[in-house]
């Protein structure tokens, strides 16, 4: 497993960042035991970054992380960095809350879930514009300070809010959606990233599913599912994509690797993009998304998937896939 820098955050870890947005609840159910053996997998592979939340199921992705890797964490707590997110609360009265109240209990509520006694990277997961930067930002080193928290990042922060959170205290990494139909970060906020050594981890490198080869034009998904809701997994988006899918299997066949192989390779040769994170709930599943790491792709690969995907639509919206 190829390694990396994570910026100004001087973190050693695995260009795969193994994520568990999908043991949250929100994709459906899932077999328990077979998701702790993916993590433990993804381990005994090489991966030492892992990354939740605590809106995961509120505790629920936390917790089985945590089980996963309690003998890795007993036996070597400096092996592995765990990532975590908090200052949202879906369904509640106030759905983005960055306060310092808010962020102190939830700091206590993952290190609980977790098992750990300090959490190696807490990124705020959304902007909150109801709370001040400035009380966001010294709430979290106030965290450093005390020793709770290793490390502060944010997530789907725009260049702007990078920047005012950065006259405070530095953000060490930012962890925004990225993948062949989402570039939006190209423009903003990834050179603010790369101008200030701001560590950047990905997330649906492979597009929630879109980008694996194994979705059909009429594949439908339980209604715990939120790609259920999403205009990137219905109709007229969905075939215009997965059209382009099909050619990208073509192109990835002559390099003998697989579709999902070449997404997240190409997501890694991005200038600035550090790590990549991708979810797996199943031990097998993991394995092809690790050899992408060491999936080499050359300027010429790179102008084949710009002429491939050019035909694709572009996901928007304020939540990973389009979802209003």
């Amino acid at each position: 497993m190829r390694m990396t820098t994570l910026g100004k955050s001087g973190l050693e870890v695995s260009r795969i960042c193994f994520g568990t947005w999908q043991l949250g609840g929100e994709w459906g159910s899932f077999d328990e035991d077979a998701a702790i053996g993916a993590i433990r997998h993804a381990r005994d592979l090489g991966v030492n970054f892992f990354d939740t939340a605590q809106a995961y199921g509120f505790g629920a992705a936390e917790s089985l992380l945590g089980k996963a890797l309690r003998d890795d964490i007993r036996r070597d707590r400096d092996s592995v960095v765990i990532a975590t997110k908090g200052g949202i609360e879906p369904g509640g009265e106030r759905p983005r809350n960055a306060s310092r109240e808010f962020l102190r209990r939830g700091v206590e509520e993952s290190l609980r879930h977790l098992g750990v006694d300090h959490i190696d990277l807490y990124q705020v997961h959304w902007p909150d514009s109801d709370t001040p930067a400035e009380e966001t930002a010294s709430a979290l080193q106030e965290l450093v300070d005390e020793g709770k928290i290793r490390h502060v990042g944010v997530s789907n922060y725009d260049t702007a809010q990078l920047a005012e959170f950065d006259r405070t205290r530095p953000v060490e990494t930012l962890q925004p959606p990225y993948h062949l139909f989402r570039r939006g970060i190209e423009a903003d906020p990834l050179p603010y990233a790369r101008e200030h050594d701001i560590g950047v981890l990905v997330y649906s490198a492979l597009g929630s599913g879109l980008l694996t080869g194994a979705l059909r034009p009429d594949s439908t998904f339980e209604a715990s599912d939120w790609r259920s809701q999403s205009s990137a997994f219905q109709g007229e988006n969905l075939r215009r994509n997965l059209a382009v899918v099909d050619e990208l299997k073509e192109f990835a066949a002559g390099k003998n690797a697989t579709v999902s192989q070449v997404a997240i390779a190409w997501v890694l040769a991005q200038p600035g993009v550090h790590v990549a994170i991708v979810g797996a709930r199943r031990a097998r599943n993991i394995e092809d998304s690790l050899a992408a790491a060491d999936l080499d792709l050359t300027d010429a690969d790179l102008a084949e998937i710009e002429r491939i995907t050019a035909k694709g639509v572009q996901v928007e919206g304020a939540s990973p896939e389009g979802v209003a």
